[in-house]
């Protein structure tokens, strides 16, 4: 099958045809032209403002597969991921069973074969995600596992942290971790600050993130290695590992794309849709996010998705779990928070660093080359709903909303997917 995709704006910094507009001409699974005046054939894709990169990656999703398959699994969870533009994607490990041995990576492998996202599930730094024995990440790594984290856990125990910097050093693996030190964070449901203080909530401190942060910072110091600090909220966050970057140390950052659309003030009426781990902070944290995304501090983005049923949301705000499906709301997000032309700022942090933190190739948007791309358009306004939702869950506080900035196809694979 043929697809022209016309009149777009390339943005790739690897590309001849960077910010250039071009007709991009594709066949079989790949880029066969790029050019001007391209004749229409096949199936043609316009638009007002279209927009094409390398395709997206995102660093951080729960498929819920194996075990809860009533939230998600590994094909609903590639539909979303394809819908959100994004032809890559990797797994947390929280499962049930963890993602923790050699089996396990080959069966989420296995599984994702038929997708168009290209799929790379982390390894469990610890049995059962639980913080208290670490598993053979030498034999996850063998199977194909790109990192090792708890993922949605912390590694809380130190000692465990220290061990496995060392014991991936033998193949050069990267330890992921949210920082939360979990004793500060017992029994909390949103940001500890003034909303909390009215409404009556249990909080999540910034500073319990802030001194895991540190123990980190200071256990890479003694040990070597490289660390990828998840889900950071902060704004002093930020600033911690702004200066740890300075000193050269092989450390990394993502944020989740919803922590800079909301705060916590926006919890003032108990929406479950909002709670979230970390919590939405407060003004003057998304300002430090900010700043952190626009100076390079902040290196990567992601969806945070984390499917949750009705069961888990539709309760009192205090028994409600934490999540958002993230998939699919990324690109308005930041489309919406930092402008059409914010692609400066965002672009790199969802296609080239994650995939370069995780050792993996990063696609060429050349004639020839295989077509891995996404084609988006600032300009387009749609409606999130149940109609337009891939995934199995709605938990998302902008289900009914209507938002501006939509992904118009995806192609990966040898596949594509066109959502006009």
């Amino acid at each position: 099958m043929n697809v022209l995709i016309k009149d777009a704006l390339i943005l790739h910094k690897g590309s001849t045809h960077h910010r250039k507009k071009k007709d991009i001409l594709i066949s079989n699974g790949k880029i066969k032209k790029i050019d001007s005046g391209l004749k229409e054939e096949g199936k043609v894709i316009k638009g007002r403002r279209l927009m094409v990169s390398i395709g997206w990656f995102d660093m951080r999703a729960n498929f819920s597969d194996p075990g809860l398959e009533h939230k998600e699994d590994i094909i609903s969870g590639c539909n979303a991921a394809a819908a959100g533009g994004f032809t890559g994607v990797a797994l947390l490990p929280n499962t049930k069973p963890a993602i923790q041995s050699k089996n396990d990576i080959g069966y989420i492998l296995a599984k994702a074969k038929q997708c168009l996202p290209d799929i790379h599930p982390y390894g469990s730094v610890t049995r059962d995600n639980k913080g208290e024995e670490i598993t053979e990440m030498i034999d996850q790594n063998a199977a194909g596992a790109v990192a090792f984290t708890d993922g949605e856990k912390p590694i809380w125990n130190t000692d465990i942290m220290s061990k496995s910097l060392l014991y991936v050093e033998k193949f050069k693996g990267l330890i992921i971790n949210i920082p939360q030190e979990k004793w500060l964070n017992m029994l909390g449901h949103m940001h500890e600050g003034h909303t909390s203080t009215i409404i009556g909530t249990k909080g999540l401190p910034g500073i319990a993130e802030e001194i895991m942060i540190e123990r980190d910072l200071r256990i890479v110091e003694y040990t070597g290695g490289k660390v990828h600090f998840s889900n950071i909220s902060t704004a002093e966050s930020v600033n911690l590992i702004r200066r740890a970057k300075r000193k050269g140390m092989d450390i990394t950052c993502d944020i989740a794309a919803h922590q800079i659309a909301f705060t916590d003030a926006d919890l003032i009426d108990f929406d479950t849709n909002l709670k979230v781990n970390p919590p939405f902070r407060e003004k003057k944290d998304v300002k430090g996010l900010l700043k952190g995304l626009e100076d390079g501090t902040i290196d990567i983005i992601t969806s945070s998705h984390s499917p949750q049923d009705i069961e888990s949301k539709v309760l009192e705000f205090d028994h409600a779990d934490f999540g958002i499906t993230g998939l699919q709301t990324v690109y308005p997000i930041l489309n919406s928070e930092l402008g059409p032309n914010g692609w400066n700022i965002f672009l790199d942090k969802i296609t080239i660093n994650p995939r370069q933190r995780l050792g993996l190739p990063v696609p060429i948007l050349e004639a020839g080359a295989d077509a891995n791309i996404t084609v988006f358009d600032p300009t387009i306004e749609w409606t999130f709903d149940e109609s337009s939702n891939q995934s199995k869950s709605l938990n998302s506080p902008f289900l009914g909303k209507e938002l501006k900035g939509k992904v118009v196809a995806v192609f990966n694979n040898g596949k594509e997917k066109i959502f006009l």
